[in-house]
């Protein structure tokens, strides 16, 4: 697994194309069936998938990671967290916010 901390975000963008690009093959899709299925563009993909993209939204993302049967992966990227006692009150009412108070 890569440590994900040594690359630029345009360089882990190119290697989820990549990656993406290695799932619809296994999916046996081509880049024109992943765009009729997602309504996303076949240009979009063609750039994504070889690196090109300059950068692709977030809902662009999940969307085709639902083409290939992935977007339960995303639940690996960020977890639900347990409840935090730090934000329960004695109600067990979650805090809505935590102010800090400023130093005088």
């Amino acid at each position: 697994m890569a440590d994900f901390y040594e690359y630029s975000t345009p360089e882990i963008v190119q290697m989820l194309g990549s990656r993406f690009k290695d799932y619809r093959m296994r999916c046996d899709l081509t880049q024109k069936e992943v765009a009729d299925k997602s309504g996303i563009g076949l240009t979009t993909i063609h750039k994504f998938e070889n690196g090109t993209a300059g950068n692709l939204s977030l809902s662009t993302f999940i969307l085709l990671l639902k083409v290939v049967g992935q977007v339960n992966a995303l639940d690996d990227i960020l977890p639900e967290l347990p409840p935090s006692p730090y934000l329960m009150r004695s109600e067990e009412k979650k805090a809505q916010r935590i102010r800090h108070t400023k130093r005088q």
